[in-house]
């Protein structure tokens, strides 16, 4: 049986706390009142006709919408109404296959990661983090050649940490639609001289955006903290040993095949499951590799083997990927689906950025991954002030 969380409510429910709280209910008793009667809505998938039969007997006690078919069911419920079927020894019989995905999915539901642990450190997620963008490239979409010396990378990651990142991401190779792979030799040369740059300046942590496992271990020789696979760790099988032996953090994209075949594969009857079925199997490899769920954050890869119409749904159904319970990062700085919206070109999408970062915090998002972080922190800022007053 599978068990998957459709789209919430897109912002927690603020105001049912606020109203417990002004007539004297306590902080955290009225947050887990507030997390129990908020409504949701679950996918079950392959279940049998008589878990079908045997939900529709438990909604007319419970009081839960269900809808069923051959082999699925949707219930919507309160969180509180759910809870019962995630316990054995309140579960109808029937049910008992239900019981540990859906009780994964509800304890996650209530106490969301608070934080993210990375090589030496640990960034806590009550605030945004903003993740800044410096690509070594000369190839990149929209900075390739920018930064591609020392000086220049060192100088754009000062700005960007003066502008508020709690992370730089260090790229040696492009990932745009159709850009031609990279050699380890090559990437390593372009990466670790800018790393070690920024550790020695204290510019750090830093984080290197790649798919390959040797340079991931150059990478943490000169003092890196993160691996971003926008793989998925589907490239190459021992990354994921890499980063657990480094104890370091770990961000997992979903991608589908490479940069140079993935507009290929954007096909998906639903994308958000979709991404976030594939998503939850490559958390779980890093995890059998080594690498502790603490250290773990999934990013549902904005513009990597999806269309324009697929980005826009999975960022509105982003609550998907966040039930998976791992903390959430985005990236979609200057994509193509915001210009597709907007009409505008690549280096004027700072805005759009920063809109969807927002969006995107709203429903359960904690870690952005952009160009230009003072738009984005600004936008951040009013979005999570609105969540955490």
């Amino acid at each position: 049986m599978r068990v998957t969380a459709l789209a919430a409510p897109t912002s927690p429910p603020e105001a049912v706390r606020a109203a417990l709280a002004a007539r004297g209910w306590e902080a955290q008793p009225a947050r887990f009142a507030a997390t129990g009667v908020q409504s949701l809505v679950v996918l079950l998938e392959e279940i049998t006709e008589a878990e079908c039969e045997a939900l529709v007997h438990w909604s007319t006690k419970s009081g839960a919408d269900v809808l069923t078919g051959e082999g699925w069911a949707l219930v919507a419920a309160a969180a509180s109404r759910l809870a019962p079927l995630a316990r054995y020894d309140r579960a109808p019989p029937e049910l008992a296959r239900l019981a540990p995905e859906l009780g994964r999915f509800l304890a996650g539901h209530a106490e969301p990661p608070r934080a993210w642990a990375i090589r030496g450190a640990e960034l806590t997620l009550d605030k945004p983090v903003i993740i800044g963008i410096l690509n070594v490239t000369p190839d990149s979409f929209s900075d390739g050649g920018h930064f591609d010396t020392v000086d220049a990378a060192v100088a754009q990651a000062e700005r960007l940490t003066a502008d508020g990142c709690r992370l730089i991401d260090v790229g040696g190779e492009s990932t745009r639609p159709g850009a031609p792979p990279v050699s380890p030799r090559e990437e390593i040369d372009r990466v670790v001289p800018v790393i070690r740059a920024l550790v020695d300046r204290g510019l750090a942590p830093v984080s290197v955006d790649t798919r390959k496992a040797d340079v991931a271990r150059a990478a943490f020789d000169a003092g890196a903290a993160v691996v971003n696979d926008v793989s998925g760790l589907a490239f190459d099988q021992g990354l994921a040993a890499v980063v657990a032996d480094a104890e370091a953090g770990l961000i997992v994209m979903h991608m589908r095949g490479t940069p140079d075949t993935m507009d290929d594969l954007s096909t998906y009857q639903h994308v958000a499951p979709e991404v976030a079925a594939e998503l939850g199997e490559a958390a779980a490899r890093a995890e059998r590799a080594g690498v502790a769920r603490e250290r773990i954050v999934v990013d549902p890869g904005f513009g990597f083997a999806k269309t324009a119409t697929q980005n826009l749904r999975l960022l509105d159904e982003l609550a998907t990927i966040v039930a998976l319970g791992y903390p959430v990062a985005v990236g979609p700085s200057r994509k193509r689906f915001l210009g597709a919206v907007t009409g505008r070109p690549v280096e004027d999408r700072d805005r759009a950025t920063a809109v969807a970062c927002a969006l995107a915090w709203e429903r359960g998002a904690r870690l952005f991954r952009v160009h230009d972080v003072a738009v984005t922190r600004e936008a951040l800022t009013l979005a999570s002030a609105t969540t955490h007053p």
